[in-house]
């Protein structure tokens, strides 16, 4: 019975990479008995799907892999960047919004911004509009309602990678 129910998931999966003629829509997809991931760096879905074969939850293998991507694509992702999440949680038929994009610093307010001469919104350049990222309280905020392992493991391939490198692929390397 199980093989009846993979075709048409693998199907599913191959159409969502979209047809060949539109690579810029590819996805590296990765299918383990566990489940799916789909990321743009194969490296990546390697990493959320491995979470998924260890018990982790979506959200886990959705954590290793972002932290993944954070090295193979630091241009798009990352520690040093914001995350906004829909979690759709099918036991509690319910939907959740995270949004972890980054906060103001500490001590900045509208009277700091008067003081230092800015009246108006900052020029599009100006060290005050600088955020703190929001990523990794993301992660953590997301582990913590729907995550089954510890953050320290859901890094472990991402520290892998830091440590041992990655090949990059062309169309990353361009950009």
């Amino acid at each position: 019975m199980k093989s009846a129910i993979l075709l048409p998931i693998l199907a599913l999966g191959l159409f969502a990479q979209g047809p060949p003629n539109y690579p810029d829509q590819a996805r590296s997809m990765v299918v383990s008995r566990s489940g799916i991931v789909a990321t743009s760096q194969v490296l990546a879905s390697q990493a959320g799907a491995a979470i998924l074969d260890k018990g982790g939850s979506a959200i886990d293998a959705a954590i290793a892999a972002n932290a993944v991507l954070g090295l193979t694509e630091p241009m798009m992702n990352g520690v040093g960047g914001d995350l906004l999440a829909i979690v759709y949680d099918a036991k509690a038929k319910k939907i959740y919004g995270l949004n972890s994009s980054g906060w103001s610093p500490k001590g900045m307010s509208l009277d700091v911004l008067h003081q230092k001469g800015v009246q108006s919104r900052p020029p599009a350049h100006s060290i005050h509009l600088v955020t703190v990222p929001g990523a990794v309280a993301g992660w953590d905020a997301l582990r913590q309602k729907f995550g089954k392992l510890p953050l320290s493991e859901l890094l472990q391939p991402a520290i892998y990678y830091a440590d041992e490198g990655v090949p990059i692929a062309e169309r990353s390397a361009s950009v």
